[in-house]
């Protein structure tokens, strides 16, 4: 026979009771907080799983931060070069409308005068700051002015030439800044030609163009040249020869000033060179251009060439051809940039896209995990309630009986 005492009684009876009123207050914290676990000792194993779901969400956050970022960055970045290409438009047709023969030297003055005014605006949308104040095009050096003015006047770039990247998803990176060195000062130059060593002070080089560009790219099928030189011997033949010291074919070969002849897909015209002197003429084939240096090199012809003479007609000619070509390869080189940052912000678009359903689907699994089913548990709170009730009342009538009435 088991001895049970008042104590045991009391004891096991008030037990009972705080199990259920624990119980009771448990399911009512749920309801509450709307969460089903509010502590790891309410589901050990799915508040493990809790945790690792907090964490790819904090990551999933940061990463949307990022991607957010980047894309305003290389939209603010595409907006600026869009600007470029405007400008650089309205000065192309500044540049035709100078060709016009029939413009007066006031005239002239006056498109000078716009074109610096387009210059300048030019140079504001190459120092386009980002929303932290930093300049988009300086490289790694955001604090520094990406172009200003040297003691000349000429706008020079003061950035370096690195490229910004950022990380969008774990691996994933993608570049978020270009360098202006890249976009507007490295670009490809139009074909050039200048009297390197002159011993007939006379003679010159003009009409210099690129009028089959298959016939160079043939004649240097691996890389263009730096430059070719062109002299005429005692005979009257025309040598033109490589950097590399290869001679190349002339057509004609027979020099006669004046006449255009052809080298590697090149037109040049000497004039008044003398055969056997010695005058060495350069072609200037893979040089680079900063479009500031093309502007200002108009806004100087304009102001300055005089169009009286026969020299100066053909140097007047030959700084709108070679500035046309200058400015559209500007325009092309910002266009290729264009084609880039387009790739870039799809790549962006894609990731913000993946980065948003791994959220929702995590958020998902976490809702499961985590949040309460309301009619369970009110349903659960109903009956913890009513045990806890009866076992009040059991106890209180447990708890008056005595051996004492008995005796």
């Amino acid at each position: 026979m088991i001895r049970i005492s008042s104590q045991q009684i009391f004891s096991g009876g008030i037990n009972r009771l705080q199990e259920l009123n624990t119980s009771l207050n448990n399911t009512q914290q749920q309801i509450s907080t709307g969460q089903r676990v509010n502590k790891p000792s309410d589901d050990p194993v799915a508040a493990a799983r809790i945790l690792k779901l907090d964490q790819e969400l904090s990551r999933v956050e940061t990463y949307q931060r990022n991607v957010d970022l980047a894309d305003n960055r290389l939209k603010q970045e595409e907006n600026a070069l869009s600007s470029s290409i405007d400008v650089i438009q309205r000065i192309r047709e500044l540049t035709v409308q100078a060709g016009n023969g029939s413009l007066s030297a006031n005239d002239r003055r006056s498109i000078s005068s716009e074109l610096e005014e387009r210059l300048g605006q030019l140079a504001n949308i190459a120092n386009t700051r980002d929303a932290s104040g930093e300049y988009i095009f300086s490289g790694f050096q955001g604090s520094v002015k990406a172009f200003e003015q040297d003691p000349s006047g000429s706008w020079v770039y003061q950035g370096d030439e690195g490229q910004r990247v950022l990380e969008i998803d774990d691996g994933v990176t993608v570049p978020i800044s270009d360098n202006g060195k890249e976009i507007f000062v490295r670009v490809p130059a139009a074909i050039t030609g200048e009297h390197s060593t002159v011993s007939t002070p006379g003679a010159s080089i003009s009409g210099v163009k690129l009028v089959n560009e298959a016939d160079l790219a043939a004649a240097y099928s691996n890389s263009f040249p730096d430059d070719i030189t062109v002299e005429v011997d005692a005979g009257g033949n025309i040598i033109a020869t490589d950097s590399q010291g290869d001679v190349l074919t002339v057509d004609p070969a027979t020099y006669q000033s004046g006449e255009p002849f052809e080298v590697a897909g090149v037109e040049v015209t000497l004039t008044d060179a003398v055969p056997g002197a010695g005058d060495v003429f350069t072609l200037k084939i893979n040089e680079k251009q900063s479009v500031f240096g093309t502007i200002e090199n108009l806004i100087s012809g304009f102001n300055n060439i005089d169009k009286s003479s026969p020299d100066g007609q053909a140097q007047y000619d030959d700084l709108i051809a070679n500035s046309l070509i200058n400015l559209d390869n500007a325009q092309e080189s910002i266009i290729l940039k264009q084609t880039e940052l387009g790739g870039r912000m799809n790549a962006v678009e894609s990731t913000k896209s993946f980065l948003e359903d791994s959220s929702v689907y995590s958020n998902e699994i976490r809702s499961q995990l985590q949040d309460v089913d309301y009619a369970e548990a009110i349903s659960t709170l109903s009956f913890q309630s009513f045990v806890l009730q009866a076992a009040q009342q059991s106890f209180a009538q447990v708890s008056q009986l005595s051996l004492f009435d008995r005796l």
